[in-house]
């Protein structure tokens, strides 16, 4: 599962306070996005719990009756941030499993763990880490465990399709499908605790790895990593134009 704060994140429930009369910050942001960065860094630097909204809007450069224009609380700030560590890569998920015909099940399977451990780490700020907070299970954050689950079903009918998958029984090949995922997901530890491990270097290692665990033999590895790297290229452009 870069995070920019906030991408594909759902409207909030309040929308009291004025909005920022200047539509942008000098640092580029819209206020939206102001609150997402303030957020952000103060969740995964102080923790969730010892962040206030006032910190929130001031680090954003908001008076906090402003702030509450773009989100109802505190509650849907981290909503928003939680969820943007996902839906990029739910997207990708849904697009490389309609390619079925065009490309291997390991090709579309690399595509998508070195796609999403770049989500992971792209960031400035370690927002996986947030996944951990047990605020996470409470209802308000119901989408974002949805998402969650639906893009862990994307990675286990990869799975499924590829030819070591195909040999498990089903029993083995979801608890492997299950192992994959978790790997992935523990680059969000692996950061946290060793910042040599820079982005540029983690998304390759991790989905080499997670093929690996998923039983892919070294001759198809090499082949997917390579056709899953020229597969992202392409499925990127449209987006660079």
């Amino acid at each position: 599962m870069s995070t920019s704060p906030g991408s594909g994140t759902p409207p909030s429930r309040g929308r009291v306070g004025r909005p920022r009369a200047q539509g942008r910050a000098e640092d580029g942001l819209s206020a939206r996005e102001g609150v997402l960065a303030a957020a952000a860094e103060l969740f995964t630097r102080q923790g969730y719990a010892s962040t206030t909204t006032r910190a929130i809007a001031e680090g954003a450069g908001l008076r906090q009756a402003s702030m509450y224009h773009y989100f109802g609380g505190k509650e849907d700030i981290l909503a928003a941030l939680l969820e943007g560590t996902v839906r990029p890569s739910l997207d990708l998920a849904r697009q490389l499993l309609l390619l079925a015909p065009d490309e291997t099940a390991e090709t579309r399977l690399w595509a998508l763990c070195r796609a999403d451990v770049e989500l992971l780490c792209g960031g400035p700020h370690n927002l996986g880490a947030l996944y951990l907070l047990p605020e996470t299970g409470a209802s308000r954050f119901a989408d974002f465990r949805r998402l969650r689950d639906e893009l862990r079903a994307a990675y286990a009918a990869l799975f499924a399709a590829t030819k070591a998958g195909q040999a498990l029984p089903e029993a083995e090949r979801e608890l492997r499908a299950d192992l994959l995922f978790g790997l992935i997901e523990g680059v969000i530890l692996i950061r946290r605790q060793a910042a040599e491990h820079t982005p540029l270097t983690l998304p390759e290692a991790a989905a080499d790895s997670a093929l690996r665990l998923a039983g892919t033999t070294e001759r198809r590895l090499a082949d997917a990593s390579a056709r899953g790297a020229a597969l992202l290229r392409e499925l990127r452009r449209p987006q660079e134009l």
